[in-house]
Formats: C-alpha cells, structure tokens, sequence
C-alpha cells in the first residue's frame, strides 16, 4: 500500500487525463434555422459529471498541498463531486469520506459506496446545507483525520473551468458564441468559465441558472437569494443575467432532450437547456452554448420525472 500511495503522488493516474476535452453537441430547435444551441457534453466525463473537472483540481492541490493522500478528504455533495472525488481517488488512493443529504438520488449513493467512499447520510430536509454543516463539524473534531475540501469555498473549483471549460468552449466555437448558460451550485461552473469566455470578449452574455424557488427538485442547485449560505465562490457580478427555472419546466426539457436528440442528461442540465432555448426565443440570432452538467442515468430511479405528460 505504501508503495501504491508513493506512486499516486509523483505520477498522476491515468484515469485523471480523461477529465475534460469534452465535445459540443449541437442540438436541432425548430424554426431557428440562424440561431444555433450546442450542448457541452460534461456527462461524457469518466465520472459522468462536470463535477470531475473541480475534483482533479481539489485532488491536485490536497496532494501538492502535503495533505492527501495521509489525510481523508473530506467534502459534503448532491452526488456528482463526491463520485467524481471517490472515483478519482481510488485511482490515486485517497481515501474520501462524503456527507450527503437523503434527498440525493439511489445511483448517486450507490456509485459513492461502489468507489469505496464513507458516506456519511444527513437529514434530507436539511439539503446541501445540512450537509455541508455536519463535513465543517466533523473537520473541526478531527482536523488532523480530514483534508476538508469545501467545493463551496475552494478556489481549485471556477480555477479548473477558467484552465479547461472556457478555453475548450472558445476554442471548439471559434469564439463565436454568444451567450453562456450554466446551472449554478457551487457556481463554479459559472465563475471560472464565465470569467475566461468575458475576458475574450466582452459581449458575450453569461446567464446563471437556478431554481425558481428554495423548494425544488434540481439536486446541487442552490435558489442563491434565499439559501441561508451562499456559496463563497459566488460573485453575483459575473453572470449577465440569472434565470429562474420551475422544476416541471427542467424535466420537461430533459424528457424532450432524450427523445428529440437522444442526449440523456440530469434535471440540472434540463433546467440550463430551458434557459438556453428562451434566450434562442427572444434572439433568433443567438450562438449558445449550454453546460450538460450530468447524466439523466443517475435519476432513473425517479421514474414519474421521466413519464410523458
């Protein structure tokens, strides 16, 4: 095992080289014949999550740090960074303990326990928050146990999409986008590929997403105006404009997706491609590029969601 541990931090694992590079996926709407929508395919990901993308980052900088992998990192999720923490850290043997609220869907929790991660369950009325409360609390009593990762406050999180999304998005259009829509959680997503796709031109519009309400069903995304803790990374100057998606109107887009183009993506992902398509419907000029945040196959076991209405 000593040898193994050695090995994961002079040499990264090649499971690690697979995050990122990630295609666009133009997806068809009718009667927009100039506008164009393409999907940024982050389920493609070896951790079917954009999630992969903060994770390596955070993984990187507890290794170079001197904290992983003789730590056991510690973090609270929705799913997605937990899997991608577990699955990123068996390849490199970091040992990772996640808090996760009991509102957080079946495959998600048996992805963490099948990537050997502790799992530690939290109230699921208490949501993301709940969770994050009880990873400070047990950072706190054992701080020389845990490397506390906090994707809420790391800057490893926007930095790995300010050296990876928003370069490969400008490269892959050309730098003909003309507006940028991503789901907002942790808003790394946002702030790091936001901040990159402005600074290269200025007249792109950002558009931040979220639910509609603090009561909603889009797992890891947070309603910002009325979350008790925001995320610290946030920075409500960075996106243009933030649209407030229903969760009916988030799976109803989904459902379209995989019937329509046979992309299977989240409810998140759903709720970012809604935003997109009213953006197309006020501007039939619009080039918009949308963040597919994850794969509609971690929610199968929610089937109602899925069922035509």
């Amino acid at each position: 095992m000593t040898a193994v541990r050695q090995l994961s931090v002079t040499r990264e694992p090649a499971l690690w080289g697979l995050v990122g590079n990630t295609p666009l996926l133009p997806v068809q709407v009718a009667g927009h014949a100039r506008g164009r929508l393409w999907l940024k395919a982050e389920w493609l990901n070896p951790g079917g999550s954009v999630k992969d993308r903060a994770a390596r980052a955070i993984l990187r900088d507890g290794i170079a740090r001197g904290e992983l992998p003789g730590k056991r990192l510690l973090d609270a999720s929705s799913g997605n960074t937990g899997i991608a923490y577990a699955m990123l850290g068996a390849a490199a043997d970091v040992r990772v303990t996640i808090c996760l609220p009991g509102n957080a869907s079946p495959e998600r929790w048996a992805l963490l326990k099948v990537y050997g991660a502790e799992v530690v369950v939290t109230d699921r009325m208490d949501g993301t928050e709940g969770a994050a409360r009880r990873a400070r609390e047990l950072a706190d009593e054992a701080p020389d146990k845990y490397f506390y990762a906090d994707q809420y406050s790391n800057t490893a999180n926007p930095r790995a999409h300010r050296e990876t999304t928003g370069p490969e998005i400008w490269e892959q259009t050309g730098g003909r986008l003309t507006h940028f829509v991503a789901a907002m959680g942790t808003t790394g997503t946002m702030m790091g590929s936001g901040s990159f796709l402005k600074e290269r031109n200025p007249a792109i519009t950002l558009v931040g997403v979220q639910p509609d309400s603090p009561f909603h069903g889009l797992e890891g995304l947070k309603h910002l105006p009325t979350t008790a803790h925001p995320p610290a990374l946030y920075d409500p100057a960075v996106p243009d404009k933030v649209a407030e998606i229903p969760t009916e109107t988030a799976d109803r887009t989904a459902r379209w997706l995989a019937r329509a183009s046979g992309y299977l993506v989240g409810w998140s992902a759903g709720a970012a491609v809604a935003a997109a398509l009213d953006v197309m419907g006020r501007e039939p000029d619009a080039q918009v590029v949308v963040i597919g945040c994850d794969t509609g196959a971690r929610y199968i076991s929610e089937p109602h969601r899925w069922a035509e209405r």
